[in-house]
């Protein structure tokens, strides 16, 4: 049999088995449908502690790297939000944004954009950019901020100081903030998240990557609401291995979180 669809088989079992389609209600009397998640992993992780597989509301981040999407497909299998790359610096645009974003549409997946941070440009323009991309949906989930040192960079190795990383994280979620109407979420790694004090900027729920242990230990017990758990997901739809992410609650606190965010 081909490994992965031996991986996803695999990985189905272990994350459907036994656990129904879940309906949650928003206060403003709509509903949203959580299915349980049928996804594999390449490279598995063996979890200590409570496992991703625990959490019931799974959801995806990508970009042009995962290739066309089948977006219903991927609803079924149990995505039950999108992250979607937009933008990263003052003048890149990814190519598969709007394609992503009009498909995750149409499939009723909730979606959010984020942008990826370039140390060398001014997070003023930046915001612009993004700004300038990203089509201000009354039902899009909030913007992400993604911060994170990126060693393969061919034209920025520049490492600004902790409190200057924190400056340019605020300019550009205050900016991106007010034109949305919605409070950003930042994405980190560990490392990124330590050597810069990223726990300073409060007020701002967290998407944290941690492939190896729960965030809870890796970030010393600091909040999240997102936890990117594998960068090696295999999920229907999509033919290029994904990252794949949780929810930090029920599917009524999703529903919840979802009633505060998207307006």
């Amino acid at each position: 049999m081909n490994p992965r669809l031996l991986a996803l088989g695999l990985a189905a079992l272990l994350l459907s088995c036994g656990r129904p389609e879940v309906t949650a209600e928003l206060p403003s009397g709509q509903t949203v449908t959580i299915a349980p998640p049928s996804f594999g992993d390449a490279k598995p992780h063996p979890w200590a502690g409570r496992a991703p597989s625990t959490y019931p509301v799974h959801g995806i981040d990508v970009s042009r790297f995962q290739g066309p999407i089948d977006w219903p497909t991927a609803a079924s299998a149990g995505v039950s939000f999108a992250f979607i790359k937009a933008t990263e610096g003052g003048d890149r645009l990814d190519a598969a944004f709007h394609e992503n974003w009009r498909g995750a549409g149409r499939a009723a997946v909730p979606r959010g954009a984020y942008h990826f941070f370039y140390f060398c440009r001014p997070a003023s323009e930046q915001a612009e950019w993004f700004i300038r991309n990203v089509p201000n949906a009354p039902r899009a989930l909030p913007p992400v901020l993604d911060m994170e040192w990126n060693p393969f960079s061919p034209t920025c190795t520049f490492r600004p100081e902790p409190a200057v990383v924190r400056a340019e994280a605020l300019t550009f979620l205050r900016q991106v903030g007010q034109h949305y109407g919605k409070r950003p979420i930042i994405y980190t790694t560990v490392d990124f998240f330590e050597s810069n004090e990223m726990w300073r900027l409060t007020g701002y729920d967290f998407w944290l990557r941690s492939v190896a242990a729960h965030p809870h230990e890796r970030y010393n017990g600091h909040p999240w609401t997102f936890w990117q758990y594998t960068g090696t997901g295999i999920v229907p739809g999509i033919d290029k291995i994904t990252d794949i992410n949780v929810f930090n609650g029920s599917a009524a606190q999703w529903a919840a979180w979802l009633a505060r965010n998207l307006r």
